[in-house]
């Protein structure tokens, strides 16, 4: 049940919830950019202004909608993603987001376990991505009781004032979680950013 919300986050369509400042988008990731799937092809919604309809899973309170836009993508099958990517006042407040959705992403497990009990969680932190002023990949594993197992890859990444979100999820475990693909798709969402 859980997990299933949580795929649906990722791959329905969602409308935006506020608008920026500027018109505007910042460069986003497309379709051909995510890990292969290796059943189906990606497909690609609009960039968007603000956040997406459902909040993005272990991100429901670290994204602002204030200067946000958005890009949802999904396949055929079980496997979806979502790009949300905030450009703030200044670098100051950007460090600030980046480290407040990192701790956001790594405190997942453990407010998955409270809110579901029965439930299993894990996390596992991925690594540095070297990218501009740098990026940062994790992995949560959550596990409902009576319901599917869901694993999850975040990529969460600044360049100046302005930070993106990676978020990308299927029903699975660390084993189907496509890390070493998931760390370019990264790279490339924060080296897009400006271009």
């Amino acid at each position: 049940m859980a997990v299933a919300t949580a795929l649906t986050a990722l791959t329905t369509a969602g409308t935006a919830r506020a608008a920026p400042e500027r018109s505007t988008a910042p460069g986003f990731l497309s379709a051909r950019e995510l890990p292969p799937h290796p059943f189906s092809p990606w497909y690609e919604g609009e960039v968007a202004r603000g956040l997406p309809e459902f909040p993005v899973f272990c991100l429901e309170e670290a994204l602002p909608a204030k200067g946000a836009w958005h890009r949802q993508f999904h396949t055929e099958y079980d496997t979806g993603a979502v790009q949300v990517t905030v450009r703030t006042a200044g670098v100051g407040a950007a460090r600030r987001l980046a480290a407040e959705a990192e701790a956001s992403v790594r405190d997942c497990a453990a407010d998955f376990r409270e809110r579901y009990p029965g439930a299993s969680a894990r996390w596992k932190d991925y690594g540095r991505v070297d990218v501009e002023e740098g990026a940062h990949v994790y992995g949560v594993h959550t596990a409902p009781p009576e319901s599917e197992y869901g694993i999850h890859l975040f990529g969460v990444g600044r360049d100046g004032r302005t930070v993106t979100v990676v978020a990308w999820g299927r029903m699975g475990t660390f084993e189907h979680a496509p890390v070493k693909d998931f760390k370019e798709t990264t790279r490339t969402a924060v080296d897009k950013l400006y271009r």
